[in-house]
């Protein structure tokens, strides 16, 4: 997001000191990694000065007066936003869009345009430390995808029931009676959650032949069926009560991707493809390639999201191997709630390189005893750096996974592997 910034010239100030009043801001927009005691709050509170969240801030300033298209649940959020986006810009709407991520094939985030809907990636952790509640309630979509629901954010969320609750205001408080929810069937937390009540139909999608189909439904098929993990040339369609085809994905992607660009199709029936979309690969960003080797940018921070990310690079590796690099490193994981479906989360890999930072307190080498030989754990950047240059080569997709910045082990990397091909080059 800085680099978004700075490209359109606005000015990034680093810290949270108390000297930052003397800017005299309008407002100071708080986000929920601030908590009491910080200085500059502290300083903020004391002076007086007007304050909000970031999700109060949006819903007055941007989203008042929108048909807002709300794109909830655990995972898939930037992936169907974005796939939404490239839908209503191919299909001549000229979309406003706000998604936690930077979409490949789309332009930079914007959402102050008039007319069209926004679509807006609707997240449920908690808004700031002075308003606990999901920040997706403040969005008050009128149309709202709920793609899935598994326990995460186990700093705020104790369990499934208390992320359903959350999800159960959203949905009795906020969606109106005119407005429309495009729910995953075959979840049976969200089918948990619509049991406890709503005002707005409902339309479902699944690709589960056992789910149960009540109302309106969305079928997705698969009219090839030669690679049951992938959408290959023959795509991946969704009909109407099994009648009447919403769209067609035609792109190499994971089971999960391919449903969600689906899914994503029937919340507009005006277009009838995502075909060849770049957006197709939101959730993976091409840092670089160096001598053959391919390093992505990944999320995925949830062993379900893990999962499915390195079952859509292997669809992209054709013969080379998938190394994955995990850094531990949302709330969620450094409390260790996942520890023991991490490994397996792994296993799609031909190697797998963990990142152990000083804020991760439960062992992770013996979460990854499963993988044996397969996984390797290091609590230095530089040694792990070394260790991935020396282990990679030509053909391998490196996907580096984190919901931060990995402590720039991206560039670290692509320059180390830089600095070895330019050495056996002179050599």
């Amino acid at each position: 997001m800085s680099t978004q910034l700075a490209a359109l010239g606005i000015d990034v100030i680093e810290g949270y000191e108390a000297a930052q009043l003397e800017l005299r801001p309008d407002v100071f927009v708080i986000g929920n990694v601030m908590s009491r005691g910080n200085a500059l709050i502290e300083a903020i509170l004391d002076s007086g000065r007007p304050y909000e969240s970031g999700p109060e801030w949006l819903a007055r300033n941007v989203l008042a007066g929108r048909w807002v298209l709300g794109v909830a649940g655990t995972h898939g959020k930037t992936t169907t936003t974005s796939l939404l986006t490239w839908i209503l810009e191919h299909a001549g709407l000229d979309p406003g869009f706000l998604v936690g991520g930077v979409p490949l094939g789309l332009q930079r985030q914007r959402a102050t345009r008039r007319g069209p809907p926004l679509r807006v990636e609707a997240d449920e952790y908690d808004t700031a430390f002075f308003d606990k509640r999901a920040k997706f309630v403040h969005y008050r979509p009128r149309t709202a995808i709920l793609n899935n629901l598994e326990h995460d954010h186990a700093d705020i969320y104790p369990d499934v029931a208390s992320i359903q609750r959350q999800f159960h205001l959203l949905l009795w408080r906020t969606v109106p009676g005119n407005g429309r929810l495009i729910v995953n069937a075959a979840d049976r937390h969200l089918a948990e959650v619509l049991a406890m009540g709503c005002w707005t139909p409902v339309e479902r999608f699944t690709a589960d032949a056992t789910a149960p189909r009540t109302g309106a439904w969305w079928p997705i098929r698969r009219p090839d069926t030669r690679d049951s993990r992938s959408c290959t040339a023959s795509g991946t369609s969704a009909t109407s009560n099994g009648t009447r085809s919403a769209g067609t994905t035609r792109r190499t992607l994971s089971q999960r991707s391919s449903r969600r660009c689906t899914r994503a199709s029937t919340s507009r029936r005006r277009s009838k493809r995502c075909a060849g979309s770049a957006a197709s690969d939101a959730g993976w960003k091409v840092r670089g390639t160096v001598n053959g080797i391919v390093v992505y940018d990944d999320f995925a921070h949830h062993p379900t999201a893990i999962t499915t990310t390195l079952e859509g690079v292997r669809r992209k590796a054709g013969e080379g191997r998938v190394i994955a690099v995990l850094e531990p490193r949302s709330n969620t994981m450094k409390l260790g709630t996942h520890k023991a479906a991490l490994a397996e989360s792994l296993r799609g890999a031909d190697r797998v390189f963990v990142y152990q930072s000083p804020e991760v307190r439960w062992d992770v080498a013996e979460a990854m005893q499963p993988l044996g030989e397969l996984a390797v754990v290091h609590d230095d950047l530089a040694q792990l750096t070394a260790a991935l240059v020396a282990a990679t080569r030509p053909g391998d997709q490196v996907v580096l996974m984190s919901n931060g910045s990995f402590g720039g082990l991206h560039d670290r990397l692509l320059a180390a592997s830089r600095r070895a091909r330019d050495g056996l080059e002179s050599a």
